[in-house]
């Protein structure tokens, strides 16, 4: 039997943790009194509270101390809580270990505890080892209960067959079942530590500084944007509702003036719908979809109306109003009743689920809802990012990455021109124009020349998408419709070619990450985040060995400038661990907002930008800017003076 025991006297937990200087540690956590109906609550720091907490140093043992179970007696949560901050949440040398530490994370913050390094995730582990030749676990195959059965055979007691329909804190401390169930959880988390450490250190060494140095930090801050959350203008987003739905009845009432009684549904994508565009109209199929149907997407209403432009101009104004009934139907159903349906009862907040490794190149996925997809600003009728604000006695402090991919892009391919660009202040959508169309910089940046409008357009699109290995097609698709241009594939190839011509290095970078890929089978951030493509040889099918070599360019360059924004998260928790007045909320792409209390906003400029603004990593020698704005209201921000 396993060496687990229930404890409450510091002089105990003293006498077993002893001098270990790697713990492993889980929280039990229950619903309260007015939640106790809601079956999520107990995941939910604002609907319940720690209920007791495990410990593990050594490979089958453990110690559970109980704090608020409602049966026997409990351990003075004050004395032990400070306890433990001293000795394992905040100490700085000891290891501290726990599968999903933004859970814990969260937890600790409610409590004004902030984790501090050194931290080990070991779901983050999980996440960084392969499951097979070439595919690491994702999420769901990373759960303690999935890992422990699988990595060594063992089946883990199931909550539901200790707890049944109460909660946790009304079970015994005291009862074997109950010990046994909170203190396997962190005496298998302790072992998980050593497995994957070992697994590191024979596979992907690099990993496991990216799990320990990177991913595990990252989800203390994830849990603590967690716990935060974002209040939303509940009466805003009810008026702009109801604006939507007057407007969408406005347009179906147009649309079904010319189509008569035919089904549109929620967005114009049904059979029936389609059926009238290219059975009864008889319209060209211009796109199918991945299983040889008639697409009816958005591209594909696009390339209809262009084809209806030419062939049939009395259908272009009813396509406009399907693209329009679209876009509305869109506004109302994700980012009106979608975003409303996730306010948090207890705070008014909604509080998403952020996952720092939702993507293969390692950026932030966003989930329940995907806060993430926010329009801004110039791409958004009704305004969603107002519906974000500040409660009283706070503001907003907004600070985004400038360009950072593309400053990635440029340490990486080591293209003097472009390097000078970033290392003098220089306009790299300036610099491109230029390139691409043959002027000089100041004719570039003359925003009277009636070309600078378009030329800019192309230039920003080339940018963002030719170190990502963009083919003339592709680029006359994004232009046409990210940005409504018309050019031809040999005018697109032309500037592709113009700009190779202006960033020599650009070309070669390519062909050497390509070559590469080729010879290890993966590509690779700068810190070593392997991502496996294993199409990247494929010579019987183009269209996957093509997908794989623009991966092959793109995870180093996306991969590395996420990998950046969480080395900032790991320097914000050192300095947030006593300011509570300085409050992480939402991360969106390379973006980080906080809301800061009146008086402080001084101190968080500049302790948010010099974390993000920081040298990564000793051989990335180009600057780094993070572009500030503040307010009361996300959606009206205001630029910081420098």
């Amino acid at each position: 039997m396993n060496d687990y025991k229930t404890i409450r006297e510091i002089a105990d937990i003293e006498e077993y943790i002893g001098n270990a200087d790697v713990i492993a540690f889980d929280f039990e956590t229950s619903p309260m009194d007015e939640y106790r109906s809601d079956d999520k609550a107990a995941l939910d720091a604002h609907k319940s509270d720690i209920t007791g907490v495990s410990i593990s140093v050594e490979k089958g043992t453990g110690r559970y101390i109980p704090l608020r179970h409602r049966v026997g007696v409990n351990a003075d949560i004050p004395t032990v809580m400070e306890y433990l901050r001293q000795r394992l949440f905040q100490h700085p040398v000891t290891v501290k270990i726990a599968h999903n530490m933004a859970f814990e994370a969260m937890f600790l913050y409610k409590d004004g505890i902030v984790l501090q390094e050194p931290v080990y995730d070991t779901i983050v582990a999980s996440q960084l080892t392969l499951k097979n030749d070439y595919e690491f676990r994702d999420l769901g195959d990373s759960g303690l209960k999935t890992l422990v059965p699988y990595l060594y055979g063992v089946e883990l007691p199931k909550f539901e067959e200790v707890v049944g329909e109460r909660s946790f804190d009304e079970l015994d401390p005291d009862a074997w079942d109950t010990c046994r169930y909170a203190c396997a959880d962190s005496d298998w988390v302790l072992q998980l530590y050593d497995t994957f450490n070992q697994w590191f250190e024979n596979n992907i060494p690099k990993h496991r500084f990216i799990c320990e140095s990177i991913e595990s930090p990252t989800a203390v801050f994830t849990g603590m944007m967690k716990y935060n959350g974002v209040l939303v203008d509940t009466k805003l987003m009810q008026q702009k509702k109801e604006e939507a739905e007057a407007h969408l009845v406005e347009l179906r009432a147009k649309l079904q003036a010319v189509i008569g009684d035919v089904d549109i549904g929620e967005n114009c994508g049904t059979q029936a719908f389609k059926d009238y565009l290219y059975k009864t109209e008889g319209l060209p199929v211009l796109k199918t979809t991945a299983k040889y149907a008639e697409a009816a997407d958005d591209e594909a209403i696009q390339l209809l109306r262009a084809y209806c432009k030419k062939h049939r101009p009395d259908m272009v104004e009813f396509f406009d109003t399907v693209q329009e009934f679209r876009k509305w139907a869109k506004i109302k159903s994700t980012y009106i009743d979608g975003y409303a349906k996730w306010i948090n009862e207890a705070t008014g907040r909604i509080h998403p689920d952020l996952m720092p490794m939702g993507t293969d190149t390692g950026r932030f996925a966003a989930r329940k809802p995907n806060l993430q997809n926010m329009p801004r600003k110039g791409s958004d009728p009704i305004g969603v990012r107002q519906f974000v604000v500040a409660p009283e006695g706070t503001s907003f402090l907004d600070f985004d990455f400038s360009q950072i991919e593309l400053r990635v892009g440029a340490f990486y391919c080591r293209d003097p021109f472009m390097m000078d660009t970033y290392r003098t202040g220089g306009d790299i959508h300036a610099s491109t124009t230029s390139v691409i169309f043959g002027i000089s910089v100041d004719e570039a940046q003359d925003k009277e020349n009636p070309d600078y409008k378009e030329r800019r357009t192309i230039a920003k699109n080339v940018n963002f998408g030719t170190f990502y290995g963009l083919f003339p097609r592709g680029l006359q698709r994004t232009l046409k419709f990210k940005a409504g241009l018309e050019k031809s594939e040999d005018q697109c190839a032309q500037i592709i070619a113009n700009l190779k011509a202006g960033y020599p290095r650009l070309s070669e970078w390519q062909a050497e990450t390509v070559r590469a890929a080729r010879l290890n089978g993966y590509s690779e951030t700068s810190f070593g985040r392997r991502r496996y493509l294993p199409n990247i040889n494929n010579r019987a099918d183009w269209g996957k060995r093509s997908f794989a070599e623009r991966c092959s360019m793109n995870t180093p360059i996306q991969g590395t400038a996420a990998e950046i924004l969480k080395l900032a998260m790991r320097e914000l928790i050192r300095e947030l661990k006593d300011k509570p007045y300085i409050r992480p909320i939402l991360q969106i792409h390379d973006e980080l907002l906080f809301e800061v209390d009146d008086g402080h906003e001084d101190e968080a400029i500049r302790i948010i930008r010099t974390a993000m603004e920081r040298q990564p990593f000793p051989a990335f020698d180009i600057p780094i800017v993070a572009e500030g704005e503040h307010g009361t209201c996300f959606g009206k921000l205001h630029e910081l003076e420098v």
